[in-house]
């Protein structure tokens, strides 16, 4: 059996309010991009961290995941791949 990767075991095993939090702080920390350390690439990335808890949006991931594979391994169709 193949072993999970890390982003399974990242979104797996973190409890869903401790991922829902860690992107609220993003977001929030983000709005003071204009001070040293904090920066305005803290919002997206706290927008993406929390929208993972849209079961739309993992759905749109794994299919873009699935598409990006069969494209990289020479398929090249650029269809909709069979997930």
């Amino acid at each position: 059996m193949k072993k999970p990767n890390h982003y399974y075991r990242m979104t797996v095993k973190a409890p869903r309010a401790s991922r829902i939090l860690v992107g609220l702080a993003l977001v929030i920390a983000g709005m003071f991009g204009f001070l040293p350390v904090l920066g305005f690439w803290m919002i997206p990335l706290g927008l993406a961290i929390m929208f993972f808890e849209v079961p739309w949006v993992r759905e749109r991931w794994r299919w873009a995941r699935a598409w990006w594979k069969a494209w990289r391994a020479g398929n090249g169709t650029g269809g909709t791949p069979s997930v």
